[in-house]
């Protein structure tokens, strides 16, 4: 069961396979180590590892032994794994940590991985973590805690190198030398340049640092036109401009324009895959915040709600059949082919949808494009409505052997993929006007108007045509 020695000492390649996922048996080895107490054969196995690794490990493991991993590990154990884990592995792991252990973690975080963990807290452990801390660490993580959660200020992390204008090219690089690395951020691609009130003037690259001469002063190569944040900004609008303009950090600024922080690619990758899961949950019904580590019953819960109002608008469409049953009653083929009519209406919209969703949330529609992609949805609605109205006429009327169940499937079919077209590109709008978010309210919406129109129109032209025949 165990790995091999010379495996377990070549580190994090060994965590996952070839396609990147994790091995069952470097899992259990671990397991086993972490059960029978051993810190040597348990540093050996996770010692070495990334911290994305690291988080990915204590995802696989139990609530024990995430535990006693940590335990074992002590000082050696890398908490920026926190911030690598769901929500609800972070609190599991975190309700049981005494606060000296949490205050000595904090301490040695960038202010923003420190941040993340604080705000998993409840108050009331949040502010005993904080007053073990030192005071100019405290006063730094509280400012960044009473930020909006889903600000700049609140992303940002706070460890950053200012200097003066004045400061020549050469003092910014003994600087760098002279200074205890402990005092230095992790990783910076940038020096930034403020005034005597702190207030930011711009950024000077290591790059261009390092080629002048080292009597040029800062002010003199620092770029005056740098991108910025505010602290107050939305973190996707944060994220927009760093896909924009392709950058790797961004200063952020108060309201006096004076630097607060700097927000690094590391945390906006984190916000993109974040928004982007968000979207792809609330398409589904699914709650944002469900996680894998969830339980069945937390999963359950979650989803009871979003199903139930699926479930009234599935009457609802339900309630327009039963306007036509005496003309189902008299001919079976209606109720046959009527759902074939509503679903592929309702798998257009989904599609129609999808794309608005997104666009929405990337802001690549508005109200200057609004009309032209609404005319284009129409169009590509018309084109395959009269495409499968077609395919699905021929198809039915050789399953019945009747002739005049053909216009009906296709002025049906486009009819609802008509409709579905122009659901799925005004729903989003409409909701995106009165502030509801699309993402998760437009699915039940759309698939209401296509089921209804769906049988309706379906129905409503059987019963027309064949009363005129």
């Amino acid at each position: 069961m165990d790995l091999d020695r010379e495996e377990v000492e070549t580190g994090p390649e060994v965590f996952r396979d070839e396609d990147g996922k994790p091995r069952p048996l470097f899992v259990e080895s671990v397991t086993e180590a972490v059960a029978s107490g051993d810190a040597a054969a348990t540093y050996a196995l996770v010692g070495s590892l990334h911290e994305a690794d690291l988080g990915a490990l204590l995802e696989l493991l139990d609530h024990d032994a995430r535990h006693q991993l940590i335990a074992l590990m002590g000082a050696d154990f890398d908490f920026t794994a926190l911030t690598e884990v769901g929500e609800t592995t972070r609190e599991d792991i975190l309700e049981d940590l005494p606060v000296e252990t949490l205050a000595e973690a904090v301490r040695d975080l960038e202010s923003d991985d420190a941040v993340a963990i604080l705000e998993t807290l409840e108050p009331d452990e949040q502010a005993e973590v904080l007053d073990a801390l030192p005071a100019h660490e405290r006063v730094l993580l509280s400012r960044s805690l009473n930020y909006p959660e889903d600000s700049a200020g609140r992303l940002m992390q706070t460890s950053l190198i200012a200097v003066p204008p004045f400061w020549t090219a050469g003092q910014v690089l003994d600087f760098f030398r002279e200074t205890d690395p402990d005092l230095l951020p992790d990783n910076f691609f940038e020096v930034f340049v403020v005034d005597s009130g702190y207030r930011f003037l711009g950024t000077v690259f290591l790059d261009a640092l390092v080629r002048a001469r080292p009597d040029r002063r800062v002010d003199q190569i620092m770029q005056e036109d740098r991108r910025r944040l505010n602290d107050m900004d939305d973190r996707a609008e944060a994220a927009r401009m760093f896909e924009r303009y392709n950058l790797v950090s961004v200063p952020v600024v108060d309201e006096a324009e004076r630097l607060v922080g700097v927000i690094m690619i590391d945390d906006i990758v984190d916000v993109m895959q974040e928004a982007a899961s968000e979207e792809i949950k609330a398409l589904g019904g699914v709650n944002p915040e469900e996680e894998l580590s969830d339980n069945f019953w937390m999963t359950a819960r979650s989803r009871f709600w979003w199903l139930l109002v699926n479930l009234a608008t599935a009457f609802l469409a339900s309630s327009v059949l039963r306007l036509f049953e005496n003309q189902i009653e008299k001919m079976v083929a209606l109720a046959v082919l009527a759902p074939i009519v509503a679903s592929q209406g309702g798998n257009s919209a989904t599609q129609t949808m999808t794309v608005i969703v997104r666009a929405l949330a990337t802001q690549e529609l508005s109200r200057t494009n609004a009309v032209r992609v609404i005319f284009r949805e129409a169009a590509a609605g018309a084109v395959n409505g009269a495409a499968f109205g077609l395919i699905t006429g021929v198809v039915a009327s050789n399953w019945f052997q009747n002739v005049g169940i053909a216009p009906v499937m296709a002025l049906a079919m486009l009819t609802n993929l008509l409709a579905g077209a122009f659901g799925g590109v005004l729903i989003p709008l409409t909701l995106e006007r009165f502030k509801v978010d699309p993402a998760v309210s437009a699915s039940a919406f759309v698939t209401t108007v296509t089921d209804v129109i769906g049988y309706g129109a379906f129905l409503s032209i059987a019963t027309i045509w064949f009363h005129l025949s």
